[in-house]
């Protein structure tokens, strides 16, 4: 605050305070008022680069953060807010470089060191990660979402005893820390205990607990009551999750059907490519989640030609992006792009996935929902290999119905609604694969249980890969695994995962629902 006048003080509290609430009109008032006292006071920039910076303006931010830097080079703080400037306007290195400088400026400082460790886990390095925010908890061991992150990037490594110690320590902090239960639940290996299972419950009875915190709490009840055989109390538990997080944003299951049937046919009208073998590189795994594609990337990673990347968002940025540009929603654009349009978007998404090939030539994007873009990659990425990874509908359905999903609206929140997501699904792969098998493979998760070796030799062979032994044992390969089913994987195949038939009648309705969404041969 050095450098203000004594009534400005009080105002940049106020507008700090305007920020944090998302008051933005407020806190633009406040902080034009302090500058036009005080012309380019670093504090008041500072504020402005977070403000922008939550508002989505990451340009603006940066900005308004190297005016301040220009003042207050050596300040970690302002260093801290720029590096969130950069990542968000995808300038990645940059980004980094600007945390890292000011970890070394004020390393007893936790917050540089927690979006430092927040963003290596987004881009995969979960090892550095769990380093940075194990400092960030070090610094200060109540900050929850540092202790929660590091939790999971743990779990990605395959450290689960380390990552249920974090996440006990978060309970310690806040017992109805619904993250914190979530990641517990998430250890798929490590059954909850009875305990756990009265805890979970003392804490739903709460009134005063957040809606997230009492959703997530539910799907973690309704997971150790599975585990426990308590069938009926789990699906009420499951059923009551799911209902809190649909009227959050209800899916709108037939926009979705026609938007599905707008891709199909706009998949028709698409050009030659000009060059056949552009995205040779990239193995696409897609599907509904929970249908086994995490398994089979960890198969398809434990080829030394492979780097498993997991759930990469940027195909879908890429067609989002070029959504824009053109000022149509997708797939309304696509009969209107050239064979070149699209070989420029398959050019941008491999250079978005570089980083992806720094040490193997291959790499494996398992975005599930990539699914909606695998007719036009007949002419974005011709050279690319989709794998379509199915597994018996009514354990998919249910393992959906039994993990929560942050991204809303879900189609994983209803019964009726899942069906319904997944047979859109299967049509539109089945008609794609029929047209082009050379390019998309339907792989069965019960084929593979049933006849392992056999399977993935065809499944490497599919990817233009040679055999390597590796993958049989794929269990043994060391990487990070960043999904739900990352302690799963790390386990040799188990013919013991079917689960929907022991609730009985209690998923009838999906039953149904799986019969009726059926499309008629």
């Amino acid at each position: 605050m050095a450098g203000l006048p004594a009534d400005a003080i009080p105002r940049m509290h106020a507008a700090a305070r305007a920020i944090r609430d998302g008051a933005v009109a407020a806190a633009e008032s406040l902080l034009d008022g302090i500058l036009a006292q005080a012309p380019e006071h670093p504090e008041a920039l500072r504020l402005y680069g977070i403000l922008y910076n939550r508002c989505g303006r990451h340009v603006d931010a940066q900005a308004a953060l190297q005016r301040a830097l220009v003042q207050r080079p050596d300040d970690a703080q302002i260093l801290n807010d720029l590096g969130s400037a950069l990542y968000g306007s995808g300038e990645r290195e940059p980004a980094f470089a600007s945390w890292r400088r000011a970890c070394a400026l004020a390393p007893q400082e936790p917050m540089p060191w927690y979006n430092l460790g927040r963003n290596l886990q987004l881009e995969g390095a979960s090892e550095a990660a769990a380093e940075a925010l194990g400092r960030a908890t070090a610094l200060a061991p109540d900050f929850l979402p540092a202790r929660i992150l590091l939790g999971d990037a743990l779990v990605h490594l395959g450290r689960f005893d380390d990552a249920a110690t974090q996440y006990r320590a978060a309970l310690r902090v806040h017992p109805a820390c619904g993250d914190a239960w979530r990641g517990l639940a998430n250890i798929k290996t490590r059954p909850l205990s009875d305990e756990d299972r009265q805890q979970l419950s003392l804490q739903l009875r709460r009134a005063d607990i957040a809606e997230s915190d009492r959703i997530a709490i539910g799907y973690a009840l309704g997971k150790v009551c599975e585990d426990q055989g308590r069938y009926p109390e789990a699906f009420a538990a499951l059923s009551d999750a799911n209902a809190r997080l649909r009227r959050m944003a209800p899916w709108n299951a037939q926009a979705f059907r026609v938007f599905v049937d707008a891709t199909i046919a706009v998949a028709e009208t698409l050009p030659a490519p000009v060059d056949e073998s552009l995205g040779r590189e990239a193995i696409l795994i897609v599907g509904l989640p929970r249908s086994g594609s995490t398994l089979f990337e960890q198969i398809l990673a434990a080829h030394p030609q492979v780097e498993g990347a997991s759930e990469l968002p940027d195909l879908g940025e890429v067609i989002r992006d070029e959504s824009a540009r053109r000022g149509l929603p997708f797939p309304q654009w696509v009969p209107n792009a050239s064979a070149e349009d699209w070989r420029r978007l398959g050019r941008d998404y491999l250079e978005r996935t570089a980083r992806w090939r720094r040490r193997r030539p291959r790499f494996t994007d398992k975005m599930p929902e990539n699914w909606l873009y695998a007719g036009v990659l007949r002419a974005m990425l011709p050279g690319a290999r989709i794998v379509d990874t199915r597994r018996d509908a009514l354990e998919t359905g249910w393992s959906c119905f039994k993990q929560q999903f942050y991204r809303l609206p879900h189609f994983s929140c209803d019964l009726t609604d899942i069906a319904a997501y997944l047979r859109d699904c299967e049509r539109a792969m089945s008609h794609w694969q029929q047209a082009d098998p050379r390019r998309i493979r339907t792989q069965s998760y019960e084929a593979l249980l049933a006849d392992p070796e056999n399977q993935i030799r065809e499944l490497l062979d599919f990817c233009g890969l040679p055999f390597d032994a590796s993958c049989l044992d794929y269990h043994q390969a060391a990487r990070s695994v960043r999904t739900p089913s990352a302690s799963q994987v790390r386990q040799p195949l188990r013919q013991d995962t079917a689960r929907a038939e022991r609730y009985g009648a209690l998923l009838d309705p999906l039953r149904a629902a799986l019969v009726q969404s059926r499309p008629a041969l």
